[in-house]
């Protein structure tokens, strides 16, 4: 346990005048008996609340002193743990373009991707993963960690109205989005660095080209590996109409040659995803991977504990008033 505020500690030091104040001066105020001789009353045996005297000021200064220790802000200690651990580096860059909520996959493309990636982040808990999310734009939803709970929570957080509520333009932008997951792991120490690009469209928007995006990962030594999904034709998609959904079907426009290319420039793999089985089987082929070591620190959250030392000031200062109005009662 540590203290937050250590400087309320000085507080004790009151104690010292207090308990001089009490034992030399406190007596000569109390009222006294005159009484011609005492030798009466010299082997009288002590009763038990002659004993019990001092227990009010003893509580007192119990009292103040559990006061001071809450002032005082006790914590509990920050746990850090390091370890020595297998790895690698992967993120995962989703596309979020409205075009996902197309029900070919069930129940649509964004849920199935998030259901399945979100099985891939639990199976490899000893892997630095992050995401990266994009449309017409892109952006880092969750840098590369260990804390995989935060980055489930932050990836079942994504949502395809990210666009209309005007966070991220409309549109494919798989440059941007290859680029902006390559940008995360330029610095990565791992042996094996990768990112899982997942999209249902071809690049329609952004600054940079898929391509070129490719060759920068190629240059970083990062494997890509892409992911088309959709089905061959066309796919169903809910179109809002006045008082509910109606139906058509779209045509899918996956641009698998610009994903095969980006997968084979960077020695990795491309995938037809037309069902929720197949977009699992690129896992099979990270896992052969060759891991990495490196080194992670747990961080567990600091709780406050004052609590405690509040509760026993408080009883102790009724006890001690307790005492003193009842069976330590003094009549002045």
């Amino acid at each position: 346990m540590e203290f937050a505020n250590k400087e309320y500690f000085l507080l004790l030091l009151l104690l010292i005048p207090y308990l001089f104040w009490y034992f030399k001066y406190r007596k000569k105020s109390e009222p006294t008996l005159r009484m011609s001789d005492t030798n009466a009353y010299r082997f009288a045996p002590k009763s038990w609340r002659m004993r019990l005297l001092n227990l009010p000021m003893l509580l007192r200064l119990l009292a103040f002193t559990l006061i001071v220790f809450a002032l005082a802000r006790p914590q509990t200690r920050n746990s850090w743990k390091e370890r020595t651990t297998e790895g690698i580096d992967i993120m995962l860059a989703m596309d979020v373009s409205t075009s996902m909520l197309a029900e070919d996959l069930k129940p649509n493309r964004m849920e199935a991707a998030k259901s399945v990636a979100s099985e891939f982040i639990a199976d490899r808990p000893n892997d630095n993963i992050g995401l990266t999310i994009f449309a017409g734009e892109a952006f880092t939803q969750c840098p590369m960690t260990t804390d995989h709970a935060s980055l489930l929570n932050l990836l079942q957080g994504v949502r395809t109205d990210i666009t209309a509520s005007g966070l991220m333009s409309d549109g494919t932008a798989v440059g941007m989005g290859l680029a902006n997951a390559v940008s995360r792991l330029k610095n990565s120490k791992a042996k094996s660095k990768v990112v899982i690009l997942l999209t249902d469209g071809s690049n329609n928007m952004g600054d940079l080209s898929p391509m070129t995006s490719a060759q920068i990962a190629k240059s970083l030594g990062i494997r890509v590996y892409t992911i088309g999904v959709g089905t061959n034709k066309a796919a169903p998609y809910p179109m809002p109409v006045a008082g509910g959904v109606q139906y058509v079907n779209i045509p899918v426009e996956i641009d698998t040659k610009t994903l095969s290319d980006i997968a084979a420039a960077t020695e990795g793999n491309f995938y037809r995803a037309t069902n929720n089985r197949e977009l699992k089987q690129i896992y099979k082929d990270i896992d052969v991977l060759e891991k990495s070591k490196m080194d992670v620190k747990k961080f567990s959250k600091r709780h406050e504990a004052f609590l405690p030392f509040a509760l026993a000031a408080f009883v102790a200062l009724l006890l001690e008033i307790l005492l003193r109005m009842t069976v330590l009662r003094r009549i002045p």
